[in-house]
């Protein structure tokens, strides 16, 4: 507990259990179920859009994607007529953050960021973030930033170099989870802070793979509630008090929606071709989209041609609505980086960020696992397909190529978006699929889902000491 003159709070854990809804609840996850029936737990009604960035955004300030400015997980940035996903400079997040507010009542306030997004560069006390180096040679070699530097190679010490690649890809598995999780308690031995805030990224993996199908998903129910318990008990052990929370719900897909190819036929997406290959050409496109699981951005060049792209994409299967004008105010996305046009899908379907109309001209990152490089987000990643009986050999040969310096492409990402099975991003018809908030604290019973900006207020509260 810090105490002084203006103040008085509590040591608080965050675990944020990605994708943790009601209906995963029960026999495959004892402990976490065990938590919520002894504490509180309430419905959170999602943000729009229901993905990573917005929803940590909203509810470590407390307001809406209109003043905070994280529309998605990337957007169009104007100024450089590029698409970027996945950036993680804290800057970018507009407005106080919790800790800000925390530490100016409470001077002996202290903060440690776990993997939440938007990490770098923050005013987080503690920080630790994914962030590979990039070779000259292409090699893409695991590891991490910290804040303070001496924290990585204190932790790669004790724990091994970060998993990188069970954090994100075709490898995905309980290990990059596990390591974040004691990474978190090794910080906190190490250091105290009063607030940790810990992303927990397993259930995002095979929820995306094969949705709701509670058989194939059984096991990594079982194994991340095996590792939240273990935080759990660590952190009750430590007189903190425990929150898990997750940003949304997974639900059942079947169609990809393919809105690029749309507007590209409509001769208003422009590609550029290098090497026989297309380019996605942005500033040159008189409009295209930035596909987000079940929301895009659609961008207009020339806002008089608005109405033409609402008619074009308005009846296309798979697209539930378009939020114009003032409707993206009404959805708190009246934000200068919203697309013209916000695009939200139907319960069955998902978008995707493909724009060519021939598979032998997909650029040559479509077949890799690139984050940054790709116009839109990408869940065909967690996949190899499943029809090469060749592509572990050729995995296995291409990394004993990298690993003798020769430059090697690792293109084994199919381009089958019919493969993805769950989706998340607009808001689930079932509250059964709504985030969760769960308390050791019994105060958070109401049945109404609380607003996701009130995340940020319920966190303070239980901050507060009784």
């Amino acid at each position: 507990m810090v105490k002084n003159g203006i103040g008085i709070v509590k040591k608080t854990v965050v675990i944020n259990v990605v994708g943790l809804t009601r209906r995963l609840l029960g026999p495959h996850m004892p402990r976490i179920t065990a938590f919520a029936e002894r504490g509180g737990m309430q419905d959170i009604h999602p943000v729009l859009p229901a993905v990573t960035c917005t929803a940590q955004s909203t509810y470590l300030t407390g307001t809406w994607p209109e003043d905070h400015g994280i529309v998605g997980n990337g957007w169009y940035f104007n100024e450089e007529l590029e698409v970027k996903f996945w950036r993680q400079s804290n800057r970018l997040v507009q407005g106080d953050k919790i800790w800000d507010a925390l530490r100016r009542e409470n001077p002996g306030f202290t903060c440690a960021n776990m993997f939440w997004w938007y990490n770098m560069y923050s005013s987080v006390d503690f920080s630790v973030t994914p962030r590979p180096n990039y070779l000259a040679d292409g090699r893409k070699i695991p590891d991490v930033y910290s804040h303070p530097a001496g924290l990585r190679d204190r932790l790669q010490e004790e724990l091994g170099t970060f998993p990188l690649f069970h954090f994100w890809g075709p490898k995905t598995s309980i290990r990059s989870t596990e390591w974040i999780a004691n990474a978190s308690m090794l910080t906190d031995r190490w250091h105290n802070p009063t607030l940790t805030l810990i992303y927990l990224p397993h259930l995002d993996y095979n929820l995306q793979r094969h949705g709701l199908d509670m058989d194939r998903i059984a096991t990594d129910l079982q194994e991340v509630d095996r590792v939240t318990g273990n935080l759990i008990d660590y952190y009750s052990g430590q007189g903190a008090r425990v929150v898990l929370l997750s940003e949304y719900g997974i639900t059942n897909v079947h169609r990809p929606v393919h809105l690029n190819r749309v507007l590209r036929a409509a001769e208003l997406l422009a590609v550029r071709v290098e090497r026989g290959l297309e380019l996605l050409d942005a500033g040159a496109s008189e409009a295209f989209a930035v596909a987000d699981h079940q929301v895009a951005h659609i961008y207009v060049k020339d806002p008089a041609r608005i109405p033409e792209v609402q008619a074009l994409l308005a009846s296309l299967p798979g697209v539930e609505r378009l939020l114009v004008g003032e409707e993206r105010s009404a959805a708190h996305l009246g934000h200068a980086r919203c697309g013209d046009l916000v695009a939200v899908a139907d319960a069955d379907s998902w978008f995707t960020y493909y724009y060519w109309e021939d598979d032998a001209r997909a650029p040559d990152f479509a077949r890799t696992v690139d984050i940054h490089r790709k116009p839109g987000y990408d869940p065909v990643e967690l996949f190899t397909d499943p029809d090469d009986a060749w592509v572990m050999p050729r995995v296995v040969g291409k990394l004993l190529r990298k690993k003798l310096g020769f430059r090697t492409l690792m293109n084994i990402i199919p381009l089958k978006p019919e493969l993805v099975k769950g989706s998340h991003g607009r808001i689930p018809d079932d509250p059964l699929d709504y985030p969760i908030f769960i308390s050791d604290n019994p105060v958070f019973q109401n049945p109404d889902p609380m607003q996701a900006t009130e995340v940020y207020s319920c966190l303070k509260r239980l901050l507060e000491a009784e």
